[in-house]
């Protein structure tokens, strides 16, 4: 039995009993608020094409919106930071849909806000909770959603067009190289704005997880309600065809 199957099988006995579980949203709501890489040339813009009496008299509403694929919660595809790699519509459900673990550094970040993890912060969690399973999705809680959505605080400068001063915590490119490489993991995500911290001008945690077919759920909001262990992150974005990532919504089941 696979691990996914082996998590999933106490929720999905027939009947499916969702009075079993506890569904998280772990998504920021898109707006004309939500977040975006300072360089982005635009944000997210929705635009009413109706919204009230049709002229057969019934209720309707309808709307338009654009927005570039990098903002708000979003993910990553593989092919964001690695030539030739799965994009979008590619990335396997197996990677989007996985039993999660989640990592909290908020005390690190409160004294840091550049903070990264650490292999030593990998091996603490790891004698806590155990090796961290193969094809797992890792949660890192940062605490940074709760400065969503001001940039100021969330990412450290508010400058349009300048990504230079940025400022959040996320993950470090040695620890990642183990949960990769070594642990065989799913997916990465973060409550920040990148897998990278904000000071990063290489992203090496970006290239050693899309170099691997990994890809990274940005923006997350609410992982202080997970547990470290237990809970089943489902992680379905839009379907773009050869996208660099795109929008995402993202829950978590977690067994009450």
């Amino acid at each position: 039995m696979g691990l996914l199957a082996a998590v999933l099988l106490p929720f999905l006995a027939a009947p499916v009993d969702l009075a079993r579980v506890r569904v998280v949203d772990l998504t920021h709501a898109f707006e004309a608020r939500t977040l975006y890489w300072p360089t982005s040339p635009s944000r997210f813009e929705r635009t009413s094409l109706h919204h009230g009496p049709s002229g057969a008299g019934y209720f309707y509403s309808a709307g338009a919106f654009c927005a570039p694929e990098h903002g708000g919660t979003h993910l990553d595809a593989p092919v964001h930071f690695a030539e030739g790699a799965a994009a979008a519509e590619a990335v396997p459900l197996e990677r989007l849909v996985a039993p999660a673990v989640v990592i909290d550094v908020t005390a690190q970040a409160a004294r840091d806000p550049d903070y990264r993890l650490t292999p030593a912060d990998l091996a603490a969690w790891e004698k806590a909770n155990g090796t961290v399973p193969r094809g797992a999705i890792v949660l890192l809680r940062t605490g940074w959603s709760a400065r969503w959505p001001d940039a100021k605080r969330y990412l450290g400068d508010d400058r349009a067009g300048d990504a230079s001063g940025l400022h959040f915590p996320s993950y470090g490119a040695e620890a990642v190289g183990t949960l990769v490489l070594e642990r065989g993991v799913a997916a990465l995500g973060v409550d920040t704005a990148s897998i990278d911290h904000g000071p990063s001008r290489d992203f090496a945690v970006h290239r050693v997880a899309a170099g691997a077919g990994v890809p990274a759920f940005e923006n997350l909001a609410s992982l202080d309600a997970l547990p470290a262990t237990g809970a089943v992150v489902v992680a379905l974005p839009m379907k773009i065809a050869g996208g660099s990532g795109g929008p995402l919504r993202a829950i978590a089941l977690v067994p009450r």
